[in-house]
C-alpha cells in the first residue's frame, strides 16, 4: 500500500562474487529436481513430487481441496513472474513463491527467484519498508531453502544495517518505531508512521534467528516495549482486547494504522518465535481474531474481505503469521481466508461490480472490495506488478498453509 515514487539514484555498491552463491543453488536446484530435496525449518511443509510452471502440477499426495489452491496460486503466479520487476512489488510475490515452493519442491520457482533474479540485486527503494519487504523475501527463501544461503542473509542484514545508519529507527515523534524518513527530513508527504515501516522489527526478529546477534533482538524489544525515556508501539498504539488505535486519515495517507492493527501480528508472531514471551503470541492472536470479526467493521460478514482497504497480500501475511502460532485453535482464521478469496477468484460469486479475478490471465485487482469502495493505494490496479505481486502473496502463502492441512488431516493428526 504506496503512493507512486521513484527509487533514490544511488552509486553502484561492491557485492561479494556470486560463484559460491550461484554453486550452492544449483546443488540445491539439482537436489530438488531429483526429489532429494531436504528440508529444514520450523514451519515444515508437506513433502510433494516437483511441478513445472506452466501447467500447474499439485501434489498428488495432496487432498482435492490443497490441489485446488494450488492450481490457483500458480495461475496466480504465472503473470506475476510475467510482470515481475526487481523491488518491493516483486518482494511481495517473492514470498509468496517462497510458501508456494515449501508446499510443492517446485524447482522452477528457486531458480526464478535464486538464480534468474538474484534478489540480491533488488532495488532499495525509497520508503523503509521497500527494504523491509525485500529483507523478508531473502530471509523467507533463506529458511524454505533449508538455511543454507547465508549470503542471502548477508545481504538482508547490510539492507537493515543502512536503513538503521540512516537514522530512521527513531524516537522523535516521541516513541520508539521504525520512520519513513528519518528525523529533520525535510519530506512534505503525510505517510504513516507505522504497520508496513515497523516491518522492519519482523526484519530484526528474523536476522536474530539467522544470525544471533544480541543487537537486533534488542532492536526489537526496543520498538515494542521502548525505554526508560520513550515508550514502543505497544503502549502507544495498544488498547487491548486486540485493539489498536492511530492517527486517523484516508489509508495510505496519513493514517497511522491502515490495517487496524492487522500488522502487528507478524511482528508479535516473529517476537514470540524468538522469546516465547506469551505477551506477545496472545496480543497476535486476538489482535487477529478482532480484525476478522464483522463486528469490527473492517471486514465484511460473508466474505471477510477488507472493506475500505487495499494491500491484501499484506492483510493474508499478517493474518496467517498470527495463526500459524497456533493452527489448532484459530482454524477459524484460515476459513475466513478462504472465503476471501474464493469471493476474488469467483468475482463475488459473480456480482462484483469491478474486476477482482481477469479471467483472461488471471490478474487479480489490489483491492477486493466488490463495489470498489476502498480508499487505499492503486486499489482500481489489476494484473500490474504491486497487484499481482500483493495477490502472489496471498495465493502463495494460503496454499501452503492449506496443504499443510489437508496433510495433516491424511495423516491422522
Amino acid at each position: 500500500m504506496k503512493r507512486r515514487r521513484h527509487a533514490r539514484k544511488v552509486p553502484p555498491k561492491s557485492r561479494p562474487s556470486s560463484l559460491p552463491f550461484i554453486l550452492v543453488l544449483v546443488l540445491v536446484v539439482a537436489c530438488a529436481g531429483a526429489g532429494g530435496y531436504l528440508m529444514v525449518t520450523k514451519l515444515g511443509g508437506p513433502h510433494a513430487e516437483e511441478s513445472a510452471l506452466p501447467p500447474p502440477r499439485p501434489p498428488t499426495d495432496s487432498g482435492s481441496a490443497a490441489r485446488s489452491w494450488l492450481q490457483r496460486a500458480y495461475a496466480v503466479d504465472g503473470l506475476f513472474h510475467a510482470v515481475y520487476t526487481p523491488c518491493w512489488e516483486g518482494a511481495y510475490g517473492a514470498i509468496g513463491d517462497a510458501y508456494l515452493f515449501a508446499a510443492t519442491h517446485d524447482s522452477s520457482l528457486l531458480r526464478f527467484h535464486l538464480i534468474d533474479h538474484d534478489m540480491r540485486k533488488m532495488c532499495e527503494g525509497t520508503w523503509v519498508d521497500d527494504r523491509a519487504w525485500v529483507c523478508l523475501a531473502e530471509l523467507t527463501w533463506w529458511e524454505f531453502t533449508g538455511k543454507r544461503n547465508s549470503i542471502l542473509v548477508e545481504d538482508a542484514r547490510k539492507r537493515y544495517l543502512e536503513a538503521r545508519g540512516e537514522g530512521r529507527l527513531s524516537n522523535h515523534e516521541g516513541f520508539w518505531s521504525w520512520y519513513t524518513w528519518p528525523p529533520h527530513q525535510a519530506v512534505n508527504t503525510p505517510v504513516f508512521t507505522n504497520s508496513n515501516m515497523n516491518q522492519m522489527v519482523t526484519v530484526a526478529c528474523r536476522l536474530f534467528e539467522a544470525t544471533e546477534e544480541q543487537s537486533f533482538l534488542d532492536d526489537a524489544l526496543l520498538v515494542w516495549n521502548g525505554d526508560g525515556r520513550s515508550p514502543g508501539i505497544e503502549k502507544t498504539l495498544y488498547r487491548g482486547g486486540g485493539r489498536w488505535e492511530g492517527k486517523p486519515g484516508l489509508a495510505a495517507f496519513g493514517k497511522q494504522l491502515p490495517w487496524e492493527g492487522a500488522e502487528y501480528c507478524s511482528i508479535g508472531a516473529a517476537l514470540y518465535r524468538i522469546t516465547n514471551d506469551p505477551k506477545y503470541r496472545a496480543i497476535a492472536i486476538a489482535t487477529a481474531r478482532r480484525i476478522t470479526d464483522p463486528a469490527s467493521g473492517w471486514v465484511d460478514s460473508q466474505d471477510f474481505y477488507q472493506i475500505r482497504m487495499d494491500g491484501n497480500g499484506a492483510f493474508v501475511n499478517f493474518l496467517l503469521d498470527a495463526y500459524s502460532l497456533a493452527p489448532g485453535e484459530m482454524g477459524e482464521i484460515l476459513s475466513k481466508i478462504r472465503l476471501m478469496l474464493d469471493h476474488v477468484w469467483t468475482n463475488h460469486h459473480g456480482r462484483a461490480s469491478v474486476t477482482l479475478h481477469r479471467m483472461t490471465d488471471n490478474g487479480i485487482r489490489n483491492g477486493w472490495n466488490p463495489s470498489g469502495g476502498e480508499d487505499g493505494y492503486g486499489v482500481d490496479e489489476v494484473g500490474t506488478v504491486h497487484a499481482q505481486g500483493e495477490a502472489a502473496r496471498a495465493f502463495g502463502i494460503f496454499a501452503y498453509y492449506e496443504s499443510r492441512l489437508s496433510s495433516s488431516r491424511a495423516s491422522g493428526e
